[in-house]
């Protein structure tokens, strides 16, 4: 038998290695977890879009839908006449409304002058106008304009179809036929009504005045213009001016002058420039004339008004496009053969616009208006019925030369006052000098060019919409 002490250091043994068995399977029981998959990286968020801001100088043209009253304080709401393009994208459509407001009248001396000779005494004026209110879908926007902007009825020309050289007999009938057209046009189109009013008018020694349909302003940011983001509907319309597919590409480039022509003191050769507005877009959508690119061209034809109603000539044509910094262009300058296909003017001027890009004044007068005139005066020495024959021969001074013709009584002073209408209507339109052709500064034109040999811009160019 074992003694004590041995049989303790038995216990002690058999103990230490059962503690070490254990511990060794507690090692095996318990492995370490597998490495947990590491966690990706959030996606970067977008960039919210960036605002379209206008700069100082942006040229903005607006034009009203109705007659407006002649007075200081009248508010006006007008219409854009062109879309506004901000970084190549539109931002606001053609036809949103602006607001603004007659700030003075000014004495109009041609027109009072004009109607004194008709006998008409109506002080005309012109309204000066400052338009500061942009309204859009969101809210109208504020903004600021560099000083007022007075207006004129704007005649939008577009050059028509090639005509072949006729003889000055030709040329002559043809003007005839248009006048007889645009009289029988005065009775038979519409808003006759209010035609035949304001005819009546300028009989009156006195009538109220009023700003006509369709009179344009244009004027300039004179401080920035942040807009809000436009709607992703915008960028649909931006490429509506693209060719279709089947027919020759021609690009309309859409333009401002920025410098003013005209045809009394304009040379050949003289320098003209231009800055688009609007970017254009090949077929392929691929971006090819950037905003803000300047068309550089020179005067080809200039001749001033003559005296005997012989009307300048105009003709410019743009021979290079020069980029705006930044630009992705193999080159900075491009030649290109640019002429005029259309523009905006002042109706008062009444310009035409042939294939060629020469533009000319129409003449107002009417050759046969003279003869009218003095016909109708002869008939007062026709003294079988004297307040018919009065009535007729008096023309020359409105309402206030047939009231003094019929109540004189008098044959002669009938008689007088007819054959000074037929005077005036002779240097009317035979006598006094021709119209010229007037351009000023932020002139809208339309130049059409065909597509150049090479690309203008890099194939990584973004197309519309992107």
């Amino acid at each position: 038998m074992y003694s004590p002490d041995a049989r303790r250091f038995i216990f002690l043994l058999i103990f230490a290695m059962l503690a070490s068995e254990a511990a060794g399977a507690q090692k095996l029981l318990h492995r370490p977890p597998p490495h947990a998959p590491a966690a990706k990286a959030p996606a970067p968020k977008p960039e919210p879009p960036q605002k379209p801001v206008l700069p100082v100088g942006t040229s903005l043209q607006v034009e009203v839908l109705r007659h407006y009253p002649m007075k200081a304080g009248e508010t006006l709401d007008a219409r854009l006449m062109h879309p506004i393009y901000a970084g190549g994208k539109l931002v606001v459509p053609q036809g949103t409304e602006v607001r603004g407001q007659v700030i003075a009248l000014k004495a109009d001396n041609k027109a009072r002058w004009h109607a004194r000779v008709w006998g008409d005494f109506t002080p005309f004026h012109t309204a000066e106008v400052r338009f500061d209110q942009l309204m859009l879908p969101s809210g109208p926007i504020p903004f600021t304009t560099k000083g007022v902007a007075t207006g004129a009825p704007v005649l939008r020309l577009a050059a028509g179809p090639a005509k072949k050289k006729r003889s000055r007999i030709s040329r002559a009938w043809s003007q005839a036929k248009a006048k007889i057209h645009d009289q029988i046009t005065f009775f038979t189109a519409p808003g006759r009504g209010d035609r035949l009013k304001q005819m009546l008018y300028s009989q009156l020694p006195y009538h109220p005045e009023r700003i006509p349909e369709h009179t344009a302003w244009s004027f300039e940011l004179a401080q920035p213009l942040t807009l809000p983001i436009p709607p992703p509907s915008l960028a649909k319309l931006q490429n509506q001016s693209a060719p279709k597919p089947g027919k020759p590409e021609m690009w309309s480039v859409h333009a401002l002058l920025m410098n003013g022509v005209n045809s009394a003191t304009a040379k050949p050769g003289d320098p003209i420039r231009a800055v688009v507005v609007e970017p254009v877009y090949d077929k392929n959508k691929q971006l090819v004339v950037p905003q803000n690119s300047i068309l550089e061209g020179k005067v080809t034809l200039a001749k001033a008004a003559r005296s005997l109603d012989r009307n300048g000539k105009l003709r410019f044509s743009f021979q290079q496009i020069r980029f705006p910094p930044g630009t992705r262009a193999a080159t900075p300058n491009r030649a290109v053969q640019g002429n005029l296909a259309g523009a905006t003017g002042n109706s008062a001027n009444n310009l035409s616009l042939d294939a060629e890009g020469t533009v000319t004044p129409r003449n107002k007068g009417n050759p046969l208006d003279p003869i009218m005139l003095g016909l109708m005066a002869g008939r007062a020495l026709d003294q079988d019925n004297m307040i018919v024959h009065t009535g007729v021969a008096s023309n020359g001074f409105g309402f206030i030369g047939r009231f003094v013709g019929m109540a004189t009584g008098s044959y002669n002073i009938a008689a007088g006052i007819g054959f000074y209408a037929a005077g005036v209507s002779v240097c009317q339109n035979f006598l006094h000098r021709g119209a010229d052709v007037i351009f000023p500064k932020d002139t809208r034109v339309d130049i059409e060019t065909t597509p150049l040999r090479a690309p203008v811009l890099k194939a990584e160019s973004q197309p519309v919409g992107q």
